[in-house]
């Protein structure tokens, strides 16, 4: 066996895997959104309701602009690099914050 082919990596199905998973998460914060919204401008509006819906509006973007680049990554190497640790770090913090603004909605 040759030092090349020691070295070739077969993705197999686990880039397409991740692809889907990004997009299930993003599907996933975009309803969180939807409902945080509902949540805030139903019934009694308040000035606390309205800017715990913007945070989470502004979280969910800030959340689907990294899914949407790690998600062109994937599609477009062959071996996709690993996710930046600024990247993975900026969905950890959105996702977490928007889970506090969601409790935050329902209390």
């Amino acid at each position: 066996m040759s030092s090349a082919a020691a070295h070739e990596r077969d993705p197999g199905l686990q880039p397409e895997r991740t692809r889907l998973a990004w997009r299930r998460t993003t599907l996933a914060s975009t309803v969180a959104a939807v409902l945080a919204a509902k949540t805030a401008l139903h019934g009694d509006v308040s000035a606390a309701g309205i800017v715990a819906c913007a945070l989470c509006c502004s979280l969910w973007l800030g959340f689907l602009l990294v899914a949407h680049r790690r998600i062109r990554t994937l599609a477009s190497a062959a071996v996709p690099p690993a996710l930046a640790p600024r990247h993975a770090t900026a969905a950890i913090v959105c996702t977490v914050a928007m889970a506090v603004c969601g409790v935050a909605l329902v209390l």
